[in-house]
């Protein structure tokens, strides 16, 4: 058994989105012997290198498994011409439509209704809802993806978000109503904020991110996912933040398992809102000596010309004095493996240095 996760180039400007295409199985046996899934499709023009990698790399056009993680069109846009090109048995995907029971309560205004507020979650997420009805039309079977859910060939599980947890950030998506409560989210406010740029200096093992890091509601609801083979874990994490993250920590700490991590995404391009101090101590483990490793590896999904948003320095230094090889696309593929095939053109990389020196935009 082993596995291929292959992080796909996308944003050739300064935009990152993610397309992680992976397969885990017998990689060297027959196609049936193998399960080969989709995280996220990037943008539009993403679509056509996810189709190419998997006939070309793969070898096969049937794709057990789709997962959209959240309907950011830097996730999502993508995964219309893999539904309509590729045979696709399976499509995870979150339809916030059909969580409005009693969501009517959660807003000032006295005149929207569960109904209502349905139907303007499907115009707001018009890509996931169209996606929904695209699976739907070509028999693709749907199913929502929270805390427990795996795929057929077993080796897939979500760690989160819960039904619960999922439905508490629904009030706070784009685009909703004023809430009752009165309270908005910080994100506008970071997003409008001028920036300037700060020089910063680093020291091995100090971290220069907190526990203080807001992201939005749309962010924090992203699926997080493990795939475990051979006790080898890896986690894909999508744009969660810290209390996202947070909820998959305490469903992986329970796990009996025994598997070790081996591999994790850097949350949402390696943003600095959407990781912290405490949450990857949990994940990864507390900061070790130079020099040393803890074997394993992690990958931010980023623009060619995406710095210094994607990925902060601060969060690759986070990694790696934490002993974890971290990398980032920077609109190229990077592929991680383990008991797989060679692959002519593809090599090794080196990790990102530490940056004991660097520059960073600042609000």
């Amino acid at each position: 058994m082993g596995y291929e996760i292959d992080f796909l180039g996308v944003g050739e400007e300064s935009k990152s989105g993610d397309a992680i295409v992976l397969r885990y199985g017998n990689l060297y046996g027959h196609r049936d012997e193998q399960t080969v899934v989709v995280i996220d499709g990037g943008f539009q023009s993403t679509g056509s290198k996810i189709i190419d990698h998997i006939t070309t790399c793969f070898g096969t056009s049937r794709v057990d498994l789709v997962i959209n993680t959240h309907a950011d069109q830097d996730h999502i846009n993508g995964l219309e011409p893999v539904l309509n090109e590729l045979e696709v048995k399976e499509l995870w995907i979150h339809q916030p439509w059909l969580h409005n029971q009693g969501l009517a309560s959660k807003f000032i205004d006295g005149r929207v209704t569960d109904k209502s507020l349905g139907e303007r979650l499907k115009k707001n997420l018009e890509k996931a809802w169209a996606l929904v009805e695209q699976a739907e039309s070509k028999g693709v079977n749907v199913r929502e993806p929270f805390t427990g859910v795996t795929d057929t060939g077993g080796g897939i599980k979500v760690l989160g978000p819960s039904v619960e947890y999922y439905e508490s950030l629904i009030p706070n998506f784009d685009g909703m109503p004023e809430k009752a409560s009165g309270t908005s989210a910080l994100e506008s406010f970071f997003d409008k904020a001028a920036a300037s740029i700060h020089r910063f200096f680093a020291t091995w093992g100090e971290d220069q991110i907190d526990d203080e890091g807001i992201t939005s509601a749309k962010n924090n609801s992203s699926v997080i996912t493990q795939l475990i083979v051979e006790g080898r874990r890896s986690v894909f994490t999508g744009d969660a933040g810290i209390q996202g993250l947070e909820h998959a920590a305490d469903k992986i700490e329970q796990c009996t398992s025994g598997a070790d991590l081996r591999f994790i995404q850097i949350p949402h391009h390696g943003s600095k809102r959407n990781i912290g101090t405490t949450v990857l101590n949990r994940l990864v483990g507390e900061p070790i000596s130079q020099g040393t490793s803890r074997n394993i590896t992690a990958i931010a999904s980023t623009a060619k010309y995406g710095e210094p948003k994607h990925p902060r320095k601060a969060v690759m230094n986070a990694f790696t004095h934490r002993g974890v090889k971290a990398l980032a696309t920077r609109g190229t593929g990077i592929c991680h493996n383990f008991n797989a095939p060679s692959r002519d053109g593809w090599s090794s990389m080196d990790p990102e240095p530490y940056h004991f020196d660097y520059e960073e935009e600042v609000a």
